[in-house]
């Protein structure tokens, strides 16, 4: 299997155009596609600009809890539920 590097990018009705012509016979192809570095990083500082809100509201149908859910912070991503359920019964049982 022959594999091609191309250059191209994604036009604004979001079709392909690849930079440079290609010679290969006509049928199916897998296309991978990686952003170029430098456009990721534009995007991202673009992204930066604008103020980040919460994106995710938790609803609740009992009121009691609707204000205690709008104050929780999301859990960071290297969270261990099961090392703070270990610290928590170290705390409580005097270990």
């Amino acid at each position: 299997m022959q594999v091609y590097k191309l250059r191209g990018k994604i036009d604004a009705t979001g079709n392909l155009v690849p930079f440079e012509p290609l010679d290969m016979p006509p049928g199916d192809v897998e296309i991978i596609v990686w952003p170029v570095a430098d456009a990721v990083k534009l995007a991202s500082e673009s992204k930066s600009a604008i103020p980040e809100t919460p994106q995710t509201k938790f609803k609740t149908r009992v009121k009691a809890f609707q204000a205690w859910f709008e104050n929780t912070e999301p859990v960071p991503p290297d969270f261990d539920a099961d090392e703070a359920r270990w610290e928590a019964l170290k705390e409580k049982h005097n270990l």
